[in-house]
């Protein structure tokens, strides 16, 4: 067997360049990874999703507005009522033809449960449209 040695006393010479294979190899490997992966995750069920629109409550007098307070409170047209009283009330105004609209005016420190309970008595009462208002987003500058 024959072993051919360098010859001469460049031995101890210093191998400065950096072997870029591995890492080509790697980022390939990774880029085949994200290209298969990808469609699998952004599939999704086919729906069509409601557009929303912005519209400006118009209050009419036949309107009912029910107000809850922070602590659980609730208002019709801003006079205080109990929850047996609402929901008596609520099913004399669900026989008026045509039936008014109900607009749900809830403190933003008020617990769910509240705003749950006028939910149910609407539900009950067989009242058909009603609606949240809001204070507009603020715009962020």
């Amino acid at each position: 067997m024959a072993m051919s040695l360098p010859s001469g006393g460049d031995e101890d010479e210093i191998n400065s360049t950096i072997n870029t294979t591995p890492l080509v190899d790697i980022m390939l490997v990774l880029l085949i990874i994200f290209l298969i992966t990808i469609p699998v995750v952004i599939k999704s069920v086919p729906i069509s999703l409601p557009v929303a629109t912005n519209i400006v409550t118009v209050t009419k007098p036949e309107n009912v507005v029910l107000a809850v307070d922070k602590s659980g409170n609730y208002f019709w047209n801003d006079a205080p009522v109990t929850n047996e009283e609402l929901l008596d009330m609520l099913k004399m105004v669900a026989v008026k033809v045509p039936q008014p609209e109900v607009h749900i005016r809830g403190d933003r420190d008020v617990r769910f449960e509240s705003i749950g309970r006028i939910m149910a008595d609407l539900q009950r009462s067989a009242i058909l449209k009603v609606g949240f208002i809001t204070n507009p987003e603020q715009p962020v500058f």
